[in-house]
């Protein structure tokens, strides 16, 4: 199959016909590659001579995760993100694989058919394992790394995390949807909320009437949680390979300049890993973010952007890393223009 050639779904699935939900100033377009097709969710850049940037979404997620960050950085970054395969409004992949290897495969085909690497690279939680690996492996693709509580191994696991883990045993999920066959698309939102948001108050009444939305539409995917199941099986299986294939390693071959972005109220991504993170991440700093929870970038935006502009700043000047690794922390209490900076190594 050429890379222009749009895959067939395997047999016997129907794809509905749904449409694409694009914010202001944004794209979104599919784009056919060998094996699949990803639909790509852009925001040109509001002035020219800019960077290229790819941003790649969590378990569960989609594109859309990305559509508050994007605009803050739209005069620094040529924006784009990238729906996963089987997520948002991508259709499954050809061969069903939704392994990290699988993902990751995605993004590398992607910015090689784009041609737009060196990107500045983003991702959150199961994207940011994705987006580890893209950069260990094929750092001639990534600028720089901005990892939002990416999904790297932990040995003691949140309680809060469990359910979300148990999605990867076999059966686990068809007994969940059974038990959960009564709930409502907004009791389903609210739950989501409730484990992903460190204060699921910030959410306005407009983002809850669109998340409900989408997930009414989600729940309509024929391939809605074989996709969830096998990407977080997916998750599972990373977690237990061992020598070169491990995450960990796979962190500390990272070559690019890395922005570390953690929550403290984070239920899915223990806050304890951020120091780790940035032990392993060579040359990273450590946006810490104690009222946060596992998606700053919604949670926060303002405050990650700012970040990423004070990292870029000092990746282009070079001193990134150059005291062994910097963290700014977010303290209560202080504005958002208030960002102290702390030594890792402590």
């Amino acid at each position: 199959m050429s890379s222009t050639d749009a895959p067939v779904p395997p047999a016997g699935t129907v794809l509905p016909r749904v449409g694409p939900v694009a914010a202001a100033g944004e794209r979104i377009r599919p784009v056919a590659l060998r094996g699949m097709t990803l639909s790509v969710r852009s925001r040109p850049a509001s002035r020219e001579g800019v960077e290229p940037a790819l941003f790649v979404h969590g378990l569960g997620g989609s594109s859309q995760n990305w559509s508050a960050l994007m605009p803050l950085l739209d005069d620094l970054l040529d924006c784009e993100a990238v729906d996963l395969p089987g997520f948002g409004d991508s259709p499954p992949p050809d061969d069903g694989d939704y392994s990290l290897a699988g993902h990751t495969r995605a993004v590398v085909r992607y910015l090689e058919h784009s041609g737009r690497g060196p990107v500045h690279l983003f991702g959150n939680s199961m994207g940011g394992a994705v987006a580890t690996k893209v950069a260990a492996l094929r750092p001639d693709l990534v600028r720089t790394l901005t990892l939002v509580s990416p999904a790297l191994p932990e040995l003691r696991v949140q309680r809060s995390a469990v359910p979300t883990g148990l999605m990867a045993v076999p059966g686990a999920t068809a007994l969940f949807t059974r038990l959960t066959r009564g709930w409502t698309p907004e009791q389903r939102v609210r739950g989501v909320l409730g484990l992903t948001y460190g204060d699921p108050g910030r959410v306005t009444e407009e983002g809850l009437a669109a998340a409900v939305a989408e997930m009414e539409r989600r729940q309509r995917l024929p391939y809605f949680w074989d996709a969830m199941t096998r990407s977080a099986r997916g998750i599972v299986d990373a977690y237990t390979l061992a020598g070169r294939h491990r995450l960990w390693r796979h962190a500390e071959r990272v070559a690019a300049p890395t922005l570390l972005v953690y929550g403290g109220r984070d239920r899915l991504v223990s806050f304890r890993m951020a120091r780790r993170a940035a032990r392993a991440f060579r040359g990273s700093r450590l946006l810490a973010l104690p009222e946060a929870g596992h998606v700053a970038m919604m949670e926060c935006p303002d405050t990650v952007a700012r970040a990423f502009r004070e990292f870029l700043a000092d990746a282009g000047a070079g001193t990134v890393g150059e005291s062994g690794g910097d963290a700014w922390e977010h303290r209560p209490g202080e504005t958002d223009d208030v960002l102290a900076v702390t030594d890792t190594e402590s």
